[in-house]
C-alpha cells in the first residue's frame, strides 16, 4: 500500500421506496436498502478502481485499486488538491416519510388518482417515490466529509383517446425533503389539470412549420439549458473534443441578456453540500452577459482546463464523471406579455417530452408537450405534437430573457449512470425551426 499518488474512498448507503397506482390499483411496490464502498487510486497517471459492499475492508480495497492501476501503462491523469476539512450535513425532512405507514401512503395516492379520471381518459397513473442518499467521503490528503439528503417525488399522468387519437400529459413534483410534499402541493388540483390538458390536446391543431420566433416556457427553456448547453460545458466532453465550446472561453456565444450558472448549493433537486470528490458546493458561472466564462469540472479535468472541481459525481460507487447539479439561466427583465408581443407571429411552446442533442455538433431537437399559436402579439389556438430544432449557438444569440425563473427537477443519464439534477430558466424568446413531432 501507499504506492498511490492519491486515493479516495466513498461509502454510499441508500434507502428507497416506490409505489405506482394505475387505474385505481397498486401495480408496483418496491422497497430497497443497500450500501457500497468504492475506492479509486491514482498510480503513475492511471486510475485503478475497486468496489465492495458497505462492510468491505477499506484497506484491502485501497490495495486492490493500487494493484489494478499499477498494471496499466503510464498515463497523464492528475488530481487537483483541495483544502483538508470536514463537511457534515444531514437534511432532516419536516415530516419523515419513513414515519408514515404504507396504508396511509397508498390511500393518499389512490385519492389523488381519482381526480385523474374523467370521460375520455383511458389510463391514469400516480407514481410516488422516496429515497435517502448517505455519503461518507475520505481521501489520502485528509479530507473527510459526510452528508445525508432525502428526496421525494410524485408523478401524475393521464392518457386520453378519441376516434383513434391518443394524447398523454403528465406533471411532476420532485423535492428535497419528506412527506410534507403533500401539504405544500395541491396534488388534487394538479391531477384535475393533468386530465383536462390531456383531453384538450385531442382537439388541438397541428403546429405551423418553418423557422420562426418562438416563446419557450420555463420548463422547455430549462431543458434546453441542461441538454443543449449544460452537457456541452462538461469538462470530460471538452477534453474528448466532443463539444462545440472547446477552447472558446472568453468568447461571446449568446445574447448579452444570457447568464447561466450551475449551483449545487441551491436546495433544488440537484442539491449536494459537496460532490463525490469531497469538493464543497459552490456556484459556477457558465455564461456571463453572453460570454462563455467557464466549464464544469471534476478535480481531474480542472487540472487541464483550469478553474476548480465541484461537479464530479458518480451513481452509487461508480466511477466519477463530470455532471451538472442545478443548472439555470438567471432572470432577465422581460415580462411575459412583453415577450408575447415581441414574438408577434410565432408559437408559444410549453413543457418537454424529451428530444436529442449533440454537444459535438451543436444541434438539438426537442418535443414540446403542447403550445399555442401567437398571432399579432396575442395567444391563439392550442397546438399539439410540436417539435423544436436548431443550432444551440444560434438560439442563444437571439435570446430575450424573461423575469420569471422557475426550476424543474429530473434525472440525468450519462454513460449508464443516473443522478438527480434540476434545470431552471425563465420564459425566453428566440428563433428556431418548428415542425410536427
Amino acid at each position: 500500500m501507499n504506492s498511490a499518488e492519491f486515493y479516495d474512498v466513498r461509502k454510499v448507503y441508500g434507502e428507497s421506496l416506490s409505489i405506482t397506482v394505475e387505474n385505481g390499483k397498486v401495480e408496483n411496490f418496491s422497497y430497497r436498502t443497500g450500501g457500497a464502498t468504492g475506492v479509486r487510486a491514482l498510480v503513475r497517471g492511471r486510475w485503478g478502481y475497486a468496489r465492495g459492499d458497505s462492510e468491505a475492508d477499506v484497506k484491502k480495497l485501497i490495495r486492490d485499486a493500487e494493484r489494478f492501476a499499477s498494471v496499466l501503462d503510464e498515463g497523464d491523469s492528475k488530481i487537483k488538491e483541495i483544502e483538508s476539512g470536514s463537511i457534515r450535513t444531514k437534511i432532516e425532512p419536516e415530516e419523515n416519510p419513513y414515519d408514515v405507514d404504507i396504508e396511509t401512503k397508498v390511500r393518499t395516492l389512490k385519492d389523488i388518482e381519482k381526480n385523474l379520471r374523467k370521460d375520455g381518459i383511458i389510463n391514469t397513473r400516480v407514481i410516488y417515490f422516496e429515497n435517502t442518499r448517505t455519503l461518507e467521503y475520505m481521501d489520502s490528503s485528509g479530507v473527510e466529509s459526510y452528508y445525508s439528503v432525502p428526496r421525494i417525488g410524485v408523478i401524475l399522468s393521464s392518457i386520453s383517446r378519441r376516434s383513434g387519437l391518443m394524447q398523454q400529459y403528465s406533471k411532476r413534483v420532485f423535492e428535497i425533503g419528506g412527506f410534507e410534499i403533500f401539504r405544500k402541493n395541491d396534488f388534487y388540483e394538479m391531477a384535475d389539470e393533468t386530465a383536462d390538458i390531456a383531453l384538450k390536446l385531442l382537439s388541438a391543431d397541428s403546429p405551423p412549420g418553418g423557422r420562426m420566433k418562438v416563446l419557450l416556457d420555463p420548463g422547455l427553456a430549462g431543458v434546453f439549458v441542461h441538454e443543449a448547453l449544460g452537457h456541452a460545458v462538461e469538462g470530460d466532453l471538452i477534453l474528448q473534443g466532443n463539444s462545440i465550446l472547446k477552447n472558446r472561453t472568453g468568447e461571446v456565444i449568446a445574447s448579452e441578456e444570457v447568464n447561466v450558472f450551475d449551483d449545487p448549493g441551491l436546495k433544488e433537486y440537484g442539491f449536494y453540500p459537496f460532490d463525490d470528490e469531497g469538493v464543497p458546493s459552490e456556484r459556477r458561472s457558465i455564461i456571463r452577459n453572453g460570454v462563455l466564462s467557464g466549464y464544469l469540472n471534476s478535480r481531474e479535468t480542472s487540472v487541464k482546463l483550469g478553474g476548480s472541481g465541484g461537479n464530479g459525481r458518480g451513481e452509487g460507487s461508480s466511477p466519477i464523471l463530470v455532471r451538472m447539479s442545478n443548472t439555470f439561466m438567471s432572470e432577465g427583465e422581460w415580462k411575459f406579455e412583453e415577450l408575447v408581443e415581441y414574438v408577434k407571429d410565432g408559437v408559444y411552446l410549453i413543457g418537454s417530452r424529451g428530444g436529442q442533442t449533440s454537444p459535438g455538433d451543436g444541434v438539438f431537437q426537442f418535443h414540446a408537450e403542447y403550445g399555442y399559436v401567437i398571432k399579432k402579439g396575442e395567444l391563439q389556438g392550442m397546438i399539439r405534437d410540436v417539435s423544436l430544432s436548431g443550432l444551440t449557438l444560434e438560439l442563444l444569440k437571439n435570446v430575450r430573457v424573461g423575469e420569471d425563473l422557475r426550476f424543474n427537477p429530473g434525472i440525468c443519464g450519462k454513460n449508464g449512470q443516473s443522478v438527480p439534477v434540476s434545470d431552471g430558466a425563465p420564459h425566453i424568446a428566440t428563433f428556431a425551426l418548428v415542425g410536427g413531432a
